[in-house]
């Protein structure tokens, strides 16, 4: 039996894109339609997605939302079946989806108010002839969705509510509620109400009625004091209804056999080919062109949550180990200074990229020998699956995602010919440096490390079985 889900999401790849949130938005809805179920996508109508939509029909007038006129237009793109919140006062606006050239937009607050609005009348049936049975809120501009739903009136569907970054809650002043248009009973410790504010993600948190984060380990680190980020305590509340679900990527945007981004494609059986993509690469960043020396990869924000940090200060022992490096990023400006030094300082073993490239992340995936990922905290990550499936060994931290899709390359698991990639401690420069001579070993034995490849490239990193687990829930729900 069909069911029908409502997708509520900031950014939807690829449409718009600032990080992994747009990922999951724009694939998993197209791996629920095995599993019976249909979605649609709502998102901002920022210019960047106006100017994508090759047509488009305006389906319902919302009338003045915050200040201006508004209405949902429907629109089909990229295979994805959307409503698109046109709002030109709030979203009519070059820039980053919530910032621009001066930091935040400061009416972030009504913007992603707006959308939840929009989310909540669909969900009651305000578009004639569309109801969905359940809305899937995404982080925290969506946060506000299952609070309008809750103190609205009348029926509603059931509500799901993903978190993908606990560290991004979306707060703002208690001044705010009725101009949001939340009641005053909403601001209550069983509400909207956060520590003397009003937090989205919080509101999201409590009145949904399940939740979900993108990973299991992230799923239990949430629920305690140290990795709760203020909200421990109502996740340990919600207990039952806390469910970690691994996220997938999209593994017909990322098939090696078939990237027309790489210099040559390859795949397990044609891993000899490789080696065409590790040559570009090493021309690409400028790098000696020495094939013995292995090359290890950054895609990532160059941020203290990523650890980027402690590999500014591993360098010396990488490099000491005849090892190279290439980094695609942006981030915080010390860690960017860092690397803009050492690629200086260290021409032909240090190549970096400030800014992002999607087709240069597919390139350094599938050019590099290992990629780094030292994140102090991760709910699942993505990178390190799409270096699974492009056989470039995973060297990642024991957080979250990264320690549930990564088997280490200890002694049991390459005995047992289990291993795929490298776990660490913490994302610290003795544990990294530790890990790197683990690395520099594992590359002297090349018969091995083939091996790890190809155990690591067979790995099922796709949304199949995340799919039919949160179709699993969404029935679950629609039935609560």
């Amino acid at each position: 039996m069909t069911l029908s889900v409502l997708s509520v999401a900031s950014e939807l790849y690829p449409l718009i894109k600032t990080g992994g949130l747009a990922d999951v938005a724009g694939a998993l809805p197209g791996a629920l339609v095995p599993e019976g179920i249909t979605t649609q996508s709502l998102l901002p109508g920022y210019p960047a997605v106006l100017r994508q939509l090759a047509s488009a029909e305006a389906v319902l007038d919302l009338g003045t939302m915050f200040g201006g006129p508004a209405r949902l237009l429907a629109a089909e793109a990229a295979g994805l079946s959307l409503f698109v919140l046109d709002a030109p006062h709030l979203f009519g606006r070059e820039g980053g989806p919530y910032a621009g050239p001066g930091g935040d937009w400061a009416d972030n607050p009504q913007r992603f108010a707006a959308l939840a609005q929009a989310a909540a009348r669909l969900g009651r049936g305000a578009l004639p002839g569309y109801r969905p049975e359940v809305v899937h809120a995404h982080d925290w501009q969506a946060g506000l969705v299952p609070a309008y739903l809750h103190y609205g009136e009348g029926p509603r569907p059931g509500t799901l509510m993903t978190v993908h970054n606990l560290a991004f809650q979306g707060q703002c002043p208690a001044a705010l509620l009725a101009e949001l248009g939340l009641p005053p009973e909403a601001y209550s410790i069983d509400g909207v109400e956060y520590y003397g504010a009003i937090g989205f993600l919080k509101a999201g948190l409590r009145l949904a009625d399940r939740v979900t984060t993108v990973s299991p380990t992230y799923a239990a680190e949430i629920r305690t004091e140290a990795g709760g980020m203020g909200l421990a305590g109502l996740l340990r509340d919600r207990g039952p209804d806390l469910f970690g679900i691994l996220n997938g990527i999209d593994t017909a945007v990322w098939d090696p056999a078939r990237d027309s981004a790489l210099a040559k494609p390859f795949s397990t059986r044609r891993l000899a080919a490789r080696e065409a993509n590790r040559t570009a690469l090493r021309r690409e960043f400028g790098l000696d062109d020495d094939p013995t020396a292995p090359v290890l990869g950054v895609v990532s924000r160059l941020s203290w949550q990523k650890g980027m940090d402690a590999v500014l200060e591993a360098l010396p022992a990488l490099l000491g180990l005849g090892l190279r490096l290439v980094a695609l990023g942006t981030g915080e400006a010390a860690i960017e200074a860092g690397f803009a030094r050492a690629a200086a300082a260290n021409p032909g073993r240090i190549g970096l990229h400030l800014g992002y490239d999607e087709a240069m992340a597919h390139r350094i995936q599938g050019g590099c020998d290992a990629l780094l990922v030292p994140s102090r905290f991760e709910p699942c990550g993505l990178t390190q699956l799409c270096a699974l499936r492009y056989g470039a060994l995973p060297v990642v931290a024991r957080v979250g995602g990264l320690a549930d899709t990564v088997i280490d390359a200890n002694a049991m698991a390459q005995a047992a010919g289990v291993a795929t990639g490298l776990q660490f401690a913490n994302a610290t420069r003795d544990s990294l440096e530790a890990t790197l001579n683990r690395l520099a070993l594992l590359w002297g034995d090349r018969a091995g490390w083939q091996r790890i490849q190809r155990n690591a490239m067979a790995c099922d990193v796709s949304w199949s079985r995340p799919a039919a687990q949160y179709a699993a829930l969404y029935r679950a729900i629609a039935r609560r």
